[in-house]
C-alpha cells in the first residue's frame, strides 16, 4: 500500500459507463469527453475495451495519442488476443496501462468461466505476465471479488503481484457489499497478501443497493488509494460510484477523510452536463452535487437561513463544483458581449461562427420567453453542439392536432445540403412528427424511450425531450433536444437519434 494520501481517480465512464443500455457514444463524443477528463485532472482514463470492436479500438488509440498527463487504460479479458489488442491500442499514450481481469467467485467460475481454481490461477499469471511485457503499468481485477472465498482471493492476488501487476482492483461487481464489510475486506487483504505494499489497491463499486459511493469511501479509509468511478454514476444496471460524489465527499469531509484528489472540482458540473448531452440521459433533479436542485432552496425557513448565512443549509459552495452562484436572468435586450461572458461562465468557449449561431438562437428564444435562465442557455448550446456533423438537419415544422383530427405533421429537413419535405399522419401529433421524419429517413429503429421535462419553471419554459431508438440489429442511439415548443423539441431529438443510428450502422457496414 502506498503511504501517499493522494487518491487516484480512475474514470470508467467511457468503458463501464458506455455499457449502460442506450449510452453508446460516437468516436467524436468519446474524444470530447476524454479531453475534458484530462483537463479536469482525472488520473486514469479507462478509454474502452479495445477487443470489443473496431470502433472501441480506434477510440482508445486516438485518446491515447492525444493524451498528455493522464494514464490511458484499456480493458481486456485474460486471453492472449485481448491483451495484445489492448497493448496495441494504448501504446501511443504517454502513460499507458493494460487492465486485465478474470472472475474469481465460485458462481462465476462454475457458470460463467466453467474453469476450476487452478485454471484460474494459471490464467492470472499468464495474462498479467503478457500485459507486463507490453507496458510497465498493469492493473489486475478479480471480477466478483466480494463473493470470492477469501483464501482463494489472496492466492490470485499473490500470483498477480508476482507476475508484475502494479495495481490490484477489488470490484464489488454486483453491488453486494455494505461499507463495513467492504472496508474490512481491504484491510484483511492488505494485512494477509505478501508484498501488498508494492501495489496500489483499487475499489470499483456498483450501485445495485445504492451503496457504491459509501463502499468506495470505506475502501479508501481502509487502504485503497484508487477509486474507480464514472461521471453521473453511469454504468451497468444501477451504475457505478459517481465520480463527483466521491471527489466532493473527500473534499468536504477532509476532517475525517484526510485524503486528496487531483480533480479540479469546478469542472464537475460541466462534465455532468456534457455526459448528459452526449448520452441523452437527463440528470435527476435531486442528484447529489450536480443535480438541478443540489443548490436550490424553496422552503421559506431554508431561504431565510440562506439569506443570513449560506452555511446554514449548504455544506459546499456551488462555485466549487462549477455552478454559478446566482442565476443571471438574460433577455432579448442582452448583447453579444454579455452573452459570450455568460457562456464562458457556464464553461462554453465557442469559435466565432458557433458563437454567432448560438447568439441568433438565444435571440430567437428570448423573443419567445420572458426570461432566459442559465439552464435555458445550456440547453440551447447543447442542442446546437448535438447537430454538428449530422447528415439531416431540422429546418421547419408545422403540426395540426386536437380532437378534430387527423393529426398531421409537415416537416422540412436539410439532407446532404438539399431541402426535403414530408407530410404524415399519426396517432397523435408526436407520432405524426416521427412518421414524417421516418418517411424521409427510413429506418428500422423502435422507439424505446420518449421523455419530456421542463428546463426551467413557468408556462413558457423550454421543453427538453429525450428519445432512444433500438433496432433489430442491436444498434441503439439516443437523442436529446430543447425548445419552447415541445413538438419541435421532439422532432429535433428524434432526428438526432436517427442520425446517430444511421451513422453507427454505416460505420459497421464499412468495417
Amino acid at each position: 500500500m502506498t503511504k501517499s494520501d493522494h487518491i487516484r481517480i480512475f474514470d470508467t465512464t467511457l468503458r463501464d459507463g458506455e455499457q449502460s443500455p442506450g449510452a453508446s457514444m460516437t468516436h467524436g463524443e468519446k474524444l470530447e469527453l476524454a479531453a475534458l477528463m484530462e483537463e479536469m485532472g482525472v488520473d486514469v482514463i479507462e478509454a474502452g475495451f479495445p477487443a470489443a470492436s473496431e470502433g472501441d479500438f480506434a477510440s482508445v488509440s486516438e485518446i491515447a495519442r492525444r493524451s498528455k498527463d493522464a494514464i490511458i487504460c484499456g480493458l481486456s479479458r485474460s486471453t492472449e488476443s485481448d491483451i495484445a489488442r489492448c497493448g496495441e491500442a494504448v501504446r501511443h499514450a504517454a502513460r499507458p496501462r493494460i487492465h486485465t481481469f478474470i472472475s474469481t467467485s465460485p458462481v462465476h467460475m462454475k457458470h460463467k468461466l466453467q474453469m476450476g481454481p487452478n485454471a484460474v490461477l494459471e490464467a492470472v499469471g499468464r495474462s498479467v505476465s503478457q500485459a507486463r511485457n507490453l507496458v510497465d503499468d498493469v492493473e489486475w481485477s478479480a471480477e466478483d471479488a466480494t463473493r470470492t472465498e477469501f483464501d482463494f482471493l489472496c492466492k490470485c492476488i499473490d500470483v498477480a503481484i508476482q507476475s508484475g501487476a502494479t495495481t490490484i482492483n477489488i470490484p464489488d461487481t454486483v453491488g453486494y457489499s455494505h461499507p463495513d464489510e467492504y472496508g474490512a475486506l481491504f484491510r484483511r487483504l492488505i494485512e494477509n497478501v505478501a508484498n501488498s505494499d508494492k501495489v496500489i489497491w483499487s475499489a470499483h463499486c456498483h450501485n445495485d443497493l445504492g451503496l457504491a459511493v459509501a463502499n468506495s469511501i470505506s475502501a479508501v479509509a481502509n487502504g485503497a488509494r484508487q477509486v474507480e468511478c464514472a461521471i453521473n454514476g453511469l454504468g451497468e444496471r444501477a451504475g457505478n460510484a459517481a465520480l463527483e460524489e466521491v471527489v466532493m465527499a473527500l473534499r468536504v469531509r477532509n476532517d475525517t477523510l484526510p485524503y486528496s484528489t487531483g480533480v479540479k472540482t469546478e469542472y464537475l458540473s460541466r462534465a455532468s452536463a456534457m455526459l448528459s448531452r452526449i448520452t441523452g440521459f437527463p440528470v435527476q433533479y435531486n442528484k447529489a452535487i450536480v443535480g438541478k436542485n443540489a443548490f436550490a432552496h424553496e422552503s421559506g425557513i431554508h431561504q431565510d437561513g440562506m439569506l443570513k448565512n449560506s452555511e446554514t443549509y449548504e455544506i459546499m459552495k456551488p462555485e466549487d463544483v462549477g455552478v454559478a452562484k446566482t442565476s443571471l436572468v438574460m433577455g432579448k435586450l442582452s448583447g453579444r458581449h454579455a452573452f459570450r461572458d455568460k457562456l464562458e461562465s457556464l464553461g462554453y468557449v465557442l469559435e466565432q461562427d458557433a458563437l454567432n449561431d448560438a447568439f441568433k438562437r438565444f435571440k430567437a428564444l428570448a423573443d419567445k420567453k420572458k426570461h432566459v435562465f442559465d439552464d435555458d442557455i445550456v440547453a440551447l448550446v447543447d442542442d446546437q453542439l448535438a447537430e454538428d456533423g449530422e447528415r439531416a438537419m431540422f429546418k421547419r415544422l408545422r403540426v395540426v392536432a386536437g380532437t378534430e383530427g387527423p393529426q398531421t405533421a409537415e416537416i422540412d429537413l436539410v439532407m446532404d445540403g438539399e431541402d426535403k419535405f414530408a407530410i404524415a399522419r399519426g396517432n397523435g401529433p408526436v407520432d405524426a412528427v416521427f412518421n414524417a421524419i421516418r418517411s424521409l429517413i427510413p429506418h428500422s429503429g423502435k422507439l424505446d424511450l420518449y421523455q419530456v421535462h421542463a428546463v426551467t419553471g413557468g408556462t413558457d419554459a423550454q421543453a427538453t425531450v429525450s428519445v432512444r431508438l433500438n433496432d433489430a440489429d442491436g444498434f441503439m442511439a439516443t437523442g436529446r433536444a430543447s425548445d419552447p415548443d415541445t413538438l419541435v423539441a421532439s422532432a429535433k431529438a428524434y432526428l438526432h437519434a436517427v442520425n446517430k443510428l444511421e451513422n453507427r450502422k454505416a460505420k459497421r457496414q464499412a468495417a
